[in-house]
């Protein structure tokens, strides 16, 4: 099983195109695909019950949070994020277990073996399929993350009991559009016509952006209070445990499930990649930030939570991102590894030599992740600990 499990993920990577690997060629501005795919695969999502979160940042972790929760308060719960760091599954979970391979060549099988007369993308393929898992599994509850924008995501066609838009960034411009503002209205497109809608993080930019758009729909509207100094993760939690209170009703009861939603995060979710402790001795440390908002964030979170450490990193990305904006985040006390990894993706190490930000930094150059971690774990600049970041294919090589 597990070699036909292999065949079948890797004929389902390059038969459809997937964000993943090959960027915005991937993205499929439009639901006819998905509605189409639902319809084949015989899924009566009217029927379903969802939480559906967007955002710039955050979206994975606050989704596991929720979907963790909804755990421990006894819901059977179905989680749908990515992208995954390892395994096919890990997008696809019930209660925190992955979707068996066994089954996911069931349907692949049944992809292959259909004659469309659409091309139909990874994603799109990939989120009916957990929906058509989550429907035979009798779920009480999908928690489904967004995979890119949200009016137009594939994800797009449930009708969820509650809406959560995490925060908004710069990512994706040349898809979402150039302002937050442009942005903001591609990712309230998830709320829907009188469902509640929660606002993590907002602004006098984007706020107004929101509240017309929930006005229009009559859906009820929240923005969390402006929360000062909190960590990334803290503000990921807050909205999670809003959305619980929400969903579940806000008792004693919701209480213990939301203390329960972190103690027991990662049994119910499998969750990791976002500031994960990786090894105590030596001191590493990972995380998932990819775009200028998540690395600010990922930077002031370790500064604060080891502010006497000296600190080396280990750097890769994807070449759809603003390096120009990222590398000026970068503390120039710090010692950096800058390496390529493997994929069509990655930001090459001639644009890292030729940024003049990164110029001013003591650093080194790498083509291989895997070598490039093995040297930065040694040390030899001499730092406390180790930061790994920048895309989820990095952390997939040294995982």
């Amino acid at each position: 099983m597990a070699s036909s499990y292999k065949e079948k993920v890797n004929w389902l990577f390059h038969q459809f195109p997937v964000f993943q690997k090959v960027g915005a060629s991937a993205y499929k501005p439009t639901l006819e695909n998905t509605l189409s795919l639902i319809r084949f695969f015989n899924v009566p999502i009217n029927d379903m019950s969802f939480v559906h979160v967007a955002g710039t940042n955050g979206k994975g972790t606050t989704c596991s949070i929720i979907a963790s929760g909804l755990t421990s308060a006894g819901k059977r719960t179905g989680l749908f994020t990515s992208p995954h760091i390892k395994d096919f599954r890990e997008r696809i979970r019930i209660n925190g277990v992955m979707i068996s391979q066994s089954k996911v060549v069931e349907y692949i099988d049944r992809v292959q073996n259909a004659s469309f007369d659409f091309s139909p993308s990874f994603f799109e393929i990939t989120w009916v399929m957990a929906l058509a898992y989550f429907f035979e599994e009798a779920v009480d509850m999908v928690v489904v993350e967004t995979g890119l924008g949200g009016r137009l995501d594939a994800t797009n066609v449930i009708k969820p009991q509650l809406s959560v838009i995490t925060n908004i960034g710069l990512d994706h411009v040349a898809i979402l559009g150039e302002t937050r503002g442009d942005i903001a209205k591609e990712k309230a497109g998830i709320i829907k016509n009188g469902i509640p809608v929660l606002i993590g993080e907002s602004d006098d930019e984007i706020s107004q952006v929101f509240i017309d758009i929930a006005e229009r729909k009559e859906a009820p509207i929240q923005f969390l209070p402006i929360q000062l100094g909190k960590s990334t993760f803290e503000l990921n939690k807050l909205l999670a445990y809003r959305s619980l209170e929400v969903l579940l009703g806000d008792s004693l009861e919701v209480g213990r499930v939301k203390e329960s939603a972190i103690t027991d995060l990662y049994r119910n979710t499998g969750l990791y990649g976002r500031n994960q402790l990786y090894s105590k001795d030596p001191l590493i440390v990972l995380d998932a930030a990819h775009n200028a908002m998540g690395v600010e964030r990922f930077i002031r979170d370790i500064k604060s939570q080891y502010p006497e450490k000296s600190v080396g990193v280990l750097y890769g990305t994807s070449n759809d991102k603003d390096l120009m904006e990222i590398a000026k985040l970068f503390p120039l006390e710090w010692k950096y590894y800058f390496t390529e990894f493997n994929s069509s993706r990655s930001l090459k190490i001639d644009a890292f030599k030729s940024n003049e930000y990164i110029k001013q930094l003591k650093c080194r150059y790498f083509t291989n992740a895997s070598k490039a971690f093995f040297k930065a774990k040694t040390f030899d600049y001499e730092s406390d600990m180790l930061i790994v970041f920048g895309s989820f294919f990095l952390l997939e090589e040294i995982l």
